[in-house]
């Protein structure tokens, strides 16, 4: 397997190239670098390398193992964290951990493949669950992170679910927060239809048509009835995605992945912590975290209450708190696995 990263480290780029169990390291200065790429055609890596002269905190590129160049942001020193978001949001959603978290851990986000200024695949065929956990890996492993808390809204919920499930040894913990749409049998089809609807809309009509619609959803409303101007960044934000990156990704990922409630097998083995957090208003998430606080044995379930899909920036003290305590939990070693004895038959015992 072949990666590069792409990091600023102190006014200097570390481009680190991984061969098996080779690593070679080449260290330039941000003006070589802008210099170099002047005159290139892939003009978002001098806006990157611009933006990191302008912001505290590392920006970089790195490469999944099929190729794909994904945006990465750094902040902060310590115990790693890795931020994975929602189809409607991208690295930008997760600022509110990014600055509250950086105080005391090494907090990673970065955007999805098909999310600029990620890469944007032209092959529908990269795009899926199993690659959506997987660049999760591939993250982790180009910036050298062996263990991490693992944190992942909606869409990131589930990659986060299905790579604490294959690959729990990477993972000091998991947050699968906003969890659950198109998981309950019952509303199976018709959110594979609207996965269809999405997705031809996003091809035919734009973003920016799509935007105005999605970021007035029945579980979004919450989030502009509280705070109309964090809403409105959220959906100017939204608007600025690639239509394409985001129909593939409603197909490949969203259209296809499993149901959490074909999972109970291997979440009922799953051992690594796991602080599952939704909405009250997050309506389809809500049977569908209940079932997995009953299978998943190190589990717990925060509800948020008057909160609809996007808790992490609707509400982002409660959520911070909420996951800053389950760290604390998890990091001291008294995060429990539930008592047996919790779940027999008898609704009292006697």
């Amino acid at each position: 397997m072949f990666l590069v990263s792409l990091l600023c480290r102190d006014n200097e780029v570390w481009v680190s190239e991984f061969n098996g169990s080779n690593k070679s390291v080449s260290i330039f200065s941000l003006q070589e670098i802008a210099s170099a790429i002047t005159h290139n055609p892939w003009q978002h890596v001098a806006l990157i390398i611009e933006n990191i002269l302008a912001m505290g905190g590392n920006m970089g590129q790195v490469q999944t193992d099929d190729g794909v160049r994904l945006h990465v942001e750094e902040s902060g020193d310590g115990t790693p964290i890795v931020f994975v978001h929602e189809f409607a949001g991208d690295h930008r959603s997760w600022e509110p951990q990014m600055r509250f978290f950086a105080r005391r851990y090494r907090c990673v986000s970065y955007a999805a493949r098909g999310y600029p200024p990620s890469e944007t695949p032209a092959d529908e065929s990269a795009y899926s669950q199993d690659r959506a956990r997987d660049d999760i890996r591939s993250v982790m492993d180009s910036l050298g992170i062996e263990k991490a808390h693992i944190v992942g809204l909606s869409m990131g919920g589930f990659a986060t679910l299905h790579f604490g499930l294959n690959y729990p040894d990477r993972a000091l913990s998991l947050v699968v927060a906003g969890c659950g749409y198109g998981a309950e049998k019952n509303a199976s089809d018709r959110f594979k239809n609207e996965v269809g609807t999405i997705a031809n809309t996003l091809l035919n009509d734009g973003m920016v048509s799509f935007a105005e619609k999605y970021a007035l959803g029945p579980t979004r409303v919450q989030f502009q009835n509280k705070d109309p101007r964090g809403w409105r960044e959220f959906a100017e934000q939204l608007a600025e995605h690639d239509a394409t990156g985001s129909a593939y990704t409603q197909k490949g990922v969203q259209g296809q992945r499993p149901s959490v409630f074909d999972l109970q097998e291997q979440m009922a083995a799953l051992t690594v912590p796991t602080l599952l957090l939704i909405g009250d208003e997050d309506w389809p998430c809500l049977q569908p975290n209940v079932f997995m606080k009953q299978v998943i044995p190190t589990s717990a379930l925060v509800v948020l209450p008057n909160t609809g899909h996007t808790a992490n920036i609707e509400e982002p003290d409660r959520f911070n708190a909420e996951l800053a305590d389950f760290f604390a939990q998890v990091e001291s070693g008294r995060w429990p696995t539930r008592d047996p004895r919790a779940q027999i038959a008898s609704i009292t015992g006697m």
